[in-house]
């Protein structure tokens, strides 16, 4: 058989680059560290500067490299695990959850939220805002949807507003006892609000966690998480232990 069209086109100048610049990122450079000027590195890889740009950024995309205006480009840190089909059930909020509550008011949430809580239609419930930040960066976004019926008991007194509101609410919400959780994973466009808390322009690539928390046979609150598609992988089974590939054909494999 003879060999295909497809199979016979040389690979770009800029991919066999993308490799090498990968190796030396491992070999070389620290997470955070700032790489030399493109035409030092245009000149010590003997490229011209436009073949260059290609390659990182590639690896930009990737998320091995971040570009921060006034800063230069840095060595990213390594991807945060995000793990979808675990048996592993605990509400937001419980021990060892690194996301930082942020904010919550009581509004009426998207109307496929609604469908999910089943309240009532224009109904309002309480939103905590959260994010989660590694390394530094913000890495993930979310919204955590509760009708007033799954904490019955929470006091405005404590905590009138803000992020003591927040916290109030996800420790009403650990009274319950949590019969399981299922996820939704989807790609998706960063809208405006949560580009700008991510540190993303508008219509940058996210995965949207949706995941649904039942208490007594009821949902009793869902989750909106937005991450960073570009510092984020999916970990699966009960453990997330995935070890961590940079080089997307071993990730894949």
């Amino acid at each position: 058989m003879g060999t295909t069209q497809l199979e016979s086109v040389p690979e770009p100048k800029y991919w066999h680059l993308r490799t090498v610049l990968s190796e030396a990122l491992d070999s070389e450079f620290a997470v955070g560290e700032i790489l030399p000027n493109e035409r030092d590195l245009a000149a010590r890889f003997g490229v011209a500067r436009a073949t260059l740009r290609q390659a990182l950024e590639q690896l930009e995309l990737e998320g091995r490299l971040q570009r921060r205006r006034g800063v230069g480009t840095t060595v990213a840190p390594p991807r945060v695990g995000v793990a979808v089909g675990t048996e592993q059930h605990v509400w937001p909020g419980a021990a060892g959850d690194a996301w930082h509550a942020a904010d919550c008011t009581v509004a009426v949430p998207p109307a496929a939220v609604a469908g999910m809580l089943e309240t009532a239609d224009g109904e309002s419930v309480h939103t905590v805002r959260r994010s989660l930040v590694t390394h530094g960066q913000p890495v993930a976004a979310e919204l955590l949807y509760i009708p007033a019926s799954s904490v019955p008991d929470l006091s405005a007194i404590d905590a009138p507003s803000g992020a003591a509101r927040a916290r109030a609410v996800l420790r009403e919400l650990q009274r319950l006892e949590l019969e399981g959780q299922d996820r939704a994973v989807e790609l998706g466009s960063a809208r405006a609000d949560d580009a700008k808390e991510l540190d993303r322009l508008p219509g940058a690539p996210v995965l949207v966690v949706t995941t649904r928390f039942v208490t007594e046979g009821r949902t009793t609150a869902v989750s909106v998480a937005t991450y960073r598609a570009d510092t984020c992988r999916l970990t699966f089974g009960d453990s997330g232990g995935v070890e961590i590939h940079h080089d997307p054909e071993r990730r894949a494999s």
